[in-house]
């Protein structure tokens, strides 16, 4: 064998171990909240061990689907354990615009419930073998970014939440204390959705909770510009949120 071939086996051999080695698990979790059933989206690296960071991922207004599981396996892959969870229940999974909104504007109308069914699936990933319970984020769209806010708001014991593309108003707004974790929310600037006047409010509820807090802003006139696929999405916009959102993770982790 020369030299040149050598080379080849040892870099295919290479390429053969680390396949061998992200060995990633996705499957189905049941749990509860009261007496609704929820079914969630668990992926992690099986061939890791030890405690890991989790991160909870909350759907937009769709429900749990396909982009939520790719991103939980995007940050398998990344050694994080993720879970994303259900808001809606079992077997509810919207089918169109009119579906959503109907199921989303049911929990925007009652933020404890809303509340409820995000602390229960944050219970449910710390039940998860190896999650550090002390390193725990999550991460939201749209639907789901105005989610994690209100964990946060709620007092829940999360290092960290991070709002793609979120919703901003709530009747229930952090006082000071309220908020235990560091936020980060991602945003465009001129996103439709959402007003100039209903984005300064928010700003002042964090100031006035004396948050730590981080704004990412892109010059885009668009909203869910994270979704694949989708008319909005913004490949820049995507990889650049997501480069910041690991550096956040990396600081409130540290690693």
């Amino acid at each position: 064998m020369n030299i040149l071939s050598a080379i080849c086996v040892v870099g295919a051999l290479g390429l053969i171990t680390s396949a061998v080695q992200a060995s990633i698990v996705t499957k189905k979790v049941e749990y509860k909240q009261g007496d609704a059933i929820l079914e969630g989206y668990l992926a992690y690296d099986d061939s890791k061990s030890g405690l890991r960071p989790g991160v909870m991922i909350v759907h937009d207004w769709n429900g749990l689907d396909g982009y939520e599981e790719s991103r939980a396996r995007q940050l398998a892959e990344l050694g994080y354990i993720a879970f994303s969870v259900d808001i809606y229940g079992k077997g509810i999974r919207p089918s169109n615009n009119q579906e959503s909104g109907a199921q989303a504007g049911k929990y925007r109308g009652d933020i404890p419930l809303f509340r409820a069914r995000l602390q229960a699936g944050l219970d449910e990933l710390k039940k998860q073998k190896d999650v550090d319970p002390k390193k725990v984020a999550a991460i939201g769209y749209c639907f789901g970014g105005g989610g994690v806010l209100e964990l946060a708001r709620s007092g829940a014991d999360v290092a960290g939440v991070v709002s793609f593309h979120g919703s901003y108003p709530t009747p229930l707004p952090a006082k000071p204390g309220d908020i235990r974790g560091k936020v980060m929310v991602v945003h465009a600037a001129q996103d439709p959705s959402t007003s100039r006047e209903v984005f300064d409010k928010f700003l002042d509820e964090m100031r006035d909770a004396k948050v730590d807090y981080q704004i990412v802003l892109y010059n885009l006139n668009v909203h869910p510009f994270t979704v694949v696929g989708g008319p909005s999405y913004d490949a820049d916009a995507d990889r650049r949120s997501w480069a910041a959102m690991l550096a956040f993770f990396h600081e409130i982790f540290g690693r």
